[in-house]
């Protein structure tokens, strides 16, 4: 069965504003009602690699030998 309390917030503490109808210890679930603000992922930027990989072999596209029994 799945209890929903209501509670605030606070300086990294929880208080509840009722005790739950338990008395063992079990995981809980807190779902924060309003938005949190997070600061933006860092994107990566199109090109951003370009000039870091100088060579690719000429045959990077064929099959490889060892694979020829699979195909």
């Amino acid at each position: 069965m799945l209890t929903a309390i209501k509670g605030i917030y606070k300086d990294g503490t929880i208080i509840l504003n009722e005790k739950p109808p338990i008395d063992t210890t079990m995981e809980v679930i807190v779902t924060f009602t309003q938005e949190i603000k997070t600061a933006p992922k860092n994107i990566r930027k199109a090109g951003f690699a370009k000039g870091f990989f100088t060579y690719v072999a000429e045959d990077f596209n064929e099959p490889l030998d060892e694979l020829k029994d699979y195909m």
